[in-house]
């Protein structure tokens, strides 16, 4: 009986399966990677706002204090937006006739509030308290970033939920003293780990990475 397949078949056949083995990984490391891109995490992506508030002039020039703007800071689960009333506590008095303004003045005028596009925006079923990490020596920077440089403001870390985990497993590498909170230039010391355990034992962090932690 004749030969019904040449036998090159069999060099296409295992070229074929191997082939198809290689696709599908790399559809699947193609997947993940972009799930962890900024496409998903929107992670150093500047969104267009009603008025472009450059965080690196009012804080870095200026001098303006982080918690003028956000005043719930240290006491609610939110750093909070501030109201038109704290723009024009100044712009009522600079700047009075800057087109690039004219937004915040409408929103005076009318007492309607500025639809701010919100930078960091966690899914509804995160649990996130903001003013238990401030008062646990977690600074502005390390999940902000140097915002004091941001013409613009963007979204620093991916918001992923292994970020989250790498500082609640090991706090002592994140920690810092209380009165450095608002250091946006703070660097970690040489001894950090000494001085993270230090911290970590006076203001009682207990590291918690239980599913409940974040996901009530």
């Amino acid at each position: 009986m004749p030969q019904i397949f040449p036998r090159s078949a069999n060099a296409w056949s295992r070229t074929s399966v191997v082939a198809a083995g290689a696709l599908a990984v790399g559809t699947i490391l193609l997947l993940m990677a972009l799930i962890r891109s900024p496409l998903q995490t929107d992670q150093g992506v500047v969104l267009d706002q009603p008025v472009p508030f450059s965080h690196d002039h009012h804080t870095e020039v200026l001098g303006i204090h982080c918690g003028y703007c956000h005043t719930s800071v240290e006491t609610s689960s939110f750093a909070g937006i501030p109201p038109t009333e704290t723009c024009m506590n100044c712009h009522s008095q600079i700047w009075t006739g800057s087109e690039m303004l004219e937004p915040v003045r409408e929103s005076w005028r009318t007492q309607e509030p500025i639809a701010w596009n919100r930078v960091y925006d966690l899914p509804d079923f995160v649990y996130f308290d903001h003013s238990i990490h401030v008062a646990k020596g977690i600074g502005c920077s390390s999940c902000h970033g140097a915002v004091n440089e941001m013409p613009l403001i963007r979204q620093y870390p991916t918001l992923e939920m292994q970020w989250c985990l790498d500082c609640h497993r090991e706090p002592e590498k994140h920690v810092r003293p209380k009165s450095e909170i608002y250091n946006m230039k703070w660097e970690p010391p040489s001894n950090q780990r000494e001085l993270g355990l230090q911290l970590v034992a006076e203001y009682n962090i207990q590291g918690r990475d239980s599913c409940s932690a974040c996901h009530r």
